[in-house]
This record gives C-alpha cells, sequence and structure tokens, in this order.
C-alpha cells in the first residue's frame, strides 16, 4: 500500500503539476541565455542607469566651460512705505511710492587657465515715482567683470585632468559591469542545468529500480536470490523515489532563479539545451595582461586615485599660505529722463578690489592639513603599487585556471561516457545474475557522480573564460575588444 502511494505521489509530481502550473514554454541555449541576461535583466538595466548617471555627471563637467547666458527682470518691484532718515535739525519721514522695473543680461564664462570667471552684463533699469509722477531711466549698456575666489589653487585644472578620467572609467566599468551579469547567467544557468540533468537521472534510477525490484521479486519466489537482497533492491526503489521527488522541488527552484533573473514571468516554463562542446582556445598569458593594461577600469582608476590626490595635496598647500580674492569690473552706465538718453554718451565706471587673507598665527592647522595630505597621498601610493602587482597576478592566475579547463571537460566528458557505459553492462550482467545487488549500486553511483562532474566542468570552463573576459575586457573566441554603443544607451 505505501509502495503504491509513493508510486501516485510521483506520478503527480512529474506529471500533473508541471502540465497544470506551466503554460508557455522556452527552450533556451547558453548563447541565448548570454544575450538575453545582457538585454534585460535588471542587474543589466541597473548598469545601464548607473552609466547614464555618470554620463550625465560629465556633461555637467563640461558644461561648466561653455558660456551660460541668463536673462533676469523684475516686475514689479513696488515700494509704498514711509522711511525715517536722520539730519541736523532731527529725525524726519519720507514717505515712498514707487515702483522699479528692471531687466538685464549676464554672460558668464569660466576660465580654465586660470581658476577665474569672466563675466558680461548689460542691464536696463526704469524707476516711476507716483508721489510726482515722474519716472526716469538707468542703464549699464556694456561692462566686463573679471573675478579670481583663490590665487594659488586653479580648481578648473584639476576638473579638467580627473573627469575625463573619470568618464573613460564609468565606461569601461559599464562594460564590465556587463560581463558580472554574464557571469551570474552562468551560475544560474549550470545551476538549472544540473537540476535537469539531476531529474532526467532521477527518473531513469527510479525506472530501472522498479524494473530490477520485480525482478528480484520474481527471482526470490523461485528462491534464486536471497530476502536481504530482495529488501536492499526495495530499499534502492524506495531512495530512487525520494531522490526524485527533491530532484524535481531543485529543479522548480532552480528555473525560479533564473526566470527571475532573465525578468521572466512564473507562466514560463524554461527548459535549457545544455552545451556539449567548447571552443578550441588557448589564451596567452602575455597578451592577455597587455590588453588588460589597455582596457581594465581598475587601470583607468588607479592613474585617477593618484591625479586626485596630487590634488589634494596642492589645495592643501594653498590653504595654508597667502590667498587672495581679485575683483576687477569696468563699463559704462547712465542715468537719463528718457529711454533713448541713456544709451547716448554713457559715462565710464570702474572698480577693483582685491582682499587678501595672510595667516599670522593658526597653531599648525594650515601645516597639519598639508602633512596630512601629503602621508594620504603617499598612502594612495603605496595602495596603487600593490593594486598592480596583485591586478598582474591576478590575470595570470585566471589566464592559467582557464587554459586548464578545456583539459578538466574533456576528461570530465570521457568520464562520463565510460561511467555510463560501465553501468549498462553492469545492469545487463545483474539481470543474467553474474553480479549482485552491491557491484550495480556501485555502478549506479559512478555513472551519477560523472554526469554531475560533466556539468560542473562545463560551469568551470565557462565561468573562467568570462571571468578572464571581464579582466581584460576582451573577447577571446571573436578575437575583438568588448564594446557598445554609448550613443544609443543614453537615449
Amino acid at each position: 500500500m505505501k509502495q503504491a502511494k509513493l508510486y501516485i505521489l510521483i506520478f503527480l509530481s512529474v506529471i500533473v503539476i508541471p502540465l497544470a502550473a506551466q503554460e508557455t514554454i522556452e527552450k533556451l541555449t547558453f548563447n541565448e541565455v548570454m544575450l538575453l541576461a545582457k538585454e534585460q535583466s535588471p542587474d543589466a538595466i541597473m548598469a545601464k542607469h548607473r552609466f547614464r548617471a555618470k554620463y550625465w555627471e560629465f556633461r555637467t563637467f563640461k558644461a561648466e566651460f561653455r558660456p551660460s547666458v541668463r536673462i533676469n527682470t523684475e516686475f514689479p518691484d513696488l515700494n509704498r512705505s514711509i522711511n525715517p532718515y536722520d539730519d541736523s535739525t532731527g529725525t524726519h519721514y519720507n514717505r515712498i511710492n514707487n515702483n522699479t522695473t528692471s531687466i538685464n543680461v549676464d554672460i558668464v564664462q569660466n576660465v580654465p587657465f586660470t581658476g577665474g570667471q569672466i563675466s558680461f552684463k548689460s542691464d536696463l533699469l526704469r524707476l516711476d515715482n507716483f508721489e510726482d509722477n515722474s519716472y526716469s531711466y538707468k542703464s549699464t549698456p556694456f561692462s566686463i567683470s573679471y573675478s579670481q575666489p583663490v590665487l594659488f589653487y586653479n580648481e578648473y585644472k584639476w576638473q579638467k585632468k580627473i573627469e575625463p578620467l573619470k568618464y573613460e572609467e564609468a565606461k569601461k566599468k559599464y562594460i564590465s559591469s556587463l560581463e558580472d551579469v554574464s557571469i551570474k547567467a552562468v551560475g544560474y544557468f549550470f545551476d538549472l542545468a544540473l537540476a535537469q540533468q539531476n531529474l532526467q537521472v532521477a527518473r531513469i534510477n527510479f525506472s530501472n529500480a522498479d524494473t530490477l525490484y520485480q525482478i528480484a521479486t520474481g527471482r526470490y519466489n523461485i528462491g534464486t536470490i536471497a530476502e536481504n537482497e530482495l529488501m536492499q533492491m526495495e530499499l534502492s526503489v524506495l531512495n530512487a523515489g525520494s531522490s526524485l521527488n527533491s530532484s524535481l522541488v531543485d529543479l522548480e527552484i532552480r528555473k525560479f532563479r533564473l526566470r527571475s533573473f532573465l525578468g521572466f514571468n512564473e507562466l514560463v516554463d524554461l527548459q535549457l539545451v545544455i552545451p556539449s562542446e567548447i571552443p578550441e582556445l588557448t589564451v596567452d598569458v602575455n597578451q592577455a595582461l597587455e590588453i588588460s593594461r589597455q582596457n581594465n577600469p581598475d587601470i583607468i582608476g588607479f592613474e585617477r586615485q593618484l591625479i586626485e590626490a596630487e590634488r589634494d595635496v596642492a589645495k592643501a598647500k594653498s590653504n595654508k599660505g597667502l590667498q587672495a580674492d581679485l575683483y576687477a569690473n569696468i563699463g559704462y552706465g547712465k542715468e537719463a529722463g528718457k529711454i533713448n538718453d541713456v544709451y547716448v554718451n554713457p559715462d565710464e565706471q570702474q572698480l577693483v578690489r582685491l582682499g587678501l587673507n595672510i595667516p599670522i598665527m593658526d597653531w599648525g592647522l594650515g601645516k597639519g592639513r598639508y602633512k596630512m595630505a601629503q602621508s594620504s597621498q603617499e598612502v594612495v601610493r603605496t595602495t596603487v603599487e600593490q593594486s598592480r602587482t596583485d591586478f598582474v597576478q591576478n590575470v595570470y592566475l585566471n589566464v592559467m585556471q582557464f587554459n586548464l579547463q578545456d583539459d578538466q571537460f574533456v576528461i570530465a566528458a570521457k568520464s562520463d561516457t565510460i561511467a555510463q557505459k560501465r553501468y549498462d553492462m553492469t545492469k545487463q550482467r545483474f539481470l543474467i545474475g553474474k553480479v549482485d545487488v552491491l557491484d550495480l549500486n556501485v555502478a549506479l553511483s559512478e555513472k551519477d557522480v560523472a554526469k554531475t562532474n560533466y556539468i560542473s566542468a562545463l560551469r568551470k570552463y565557462w565561468s573562467n573564460y568570462y571571468n578572464l573576459r571581464k579582466i581584460t575586457l576582451y573577447d577571446f573566441i571573436q578575437d575583438k575588444a568588448l564594446d557598445t554603443d554609448f550613443d544609443q544607451l543614453i537615449e
């Protein structure tokens, strides 16, 4: 009775439940899964938006070095009030009842060479006095100003060095992030591929165990095998049924994870086509190292870190000494009762202001900050040098691991073939009574392990390959650098 219930449960699990739960079947190859992962996985979409943020950050930097044009206006600016004022005879009150209308145009341009800012301005103002029903105009047809916030430190110069590196690093990081997506896809693909393989093996094992149990029952009834051998076969059936149910649950879990990663809903049933071959490829370690030095975003990041540390030292050095703020303005202006008159023979006006900040005693604050910046720069240099050494070693290690995987795959594939043949032969010998149950179980276990090792060898090969692609940003199969259409990304 218990055995009958087990058969019914397995039948429902294998046939009825999957048919009721799934509506669409997607049969995907390994290459199709890798392509879908880069196109529609949430990880790929997030990587695209992170790059877009970096792109607009770079665009903002470039915009700061282009002239900006602004038009400002105020209308109305009505003032009706009573204001006190003092003179030699005492305090008096003056009634104010006027309106001011103004418009001005500003053109501002940052100056990278000096770190200052130059601006051009033109404005027009009209004052309406409601007390005597009069009005007047004031204009500045043209004025030019220049300001220099800090004399000895030029922030713009450092931005022009750092920001292009940051943007180039962002582009490389985006391509690298897609390789991270590929590495994840490899893991999810072979997790499900192994679950599919295990379910297929479990079904075959259960069918074989049931058949062999029926044969063993017949032999026991005629007295050719002992009771303990019959019990061993019955135990094999029960274990095979338990493994089959566990494989079904594991398969659904693996399907759910890959579906979620690829952006499919629960109505899609995924079936994977396991690759049977690998490309014949051997990577030259020196070539890989040279390519990685050209393409890897970490190399650009090392250079950026060194420049940023140098900038921080220059800024700290500037802040500990003499500082100066310079402002100069020259232009023309005039006041008149008619709008046409304010632009006739305007008067010249000039303004020059120089502010100095001279530290007399700061108890070593400026010097301390400068020394801290220098120490931080040395830390960055040491860290970068160590990171470069680790980077080279990592490239060597990844190339070595990858070049060994093709041999491992060949061994695993041959072992799988041999183990399957050995099991088939052992099964036939068991049917004619030449071997006992223990030999059959050993052959079964070796067959299952060999199939698992075959999938694992495939997984290691492609994992190592995509790790190598991530480090070098290079497709060694197609023999070309990895790239993408960045203009399309920002649309």
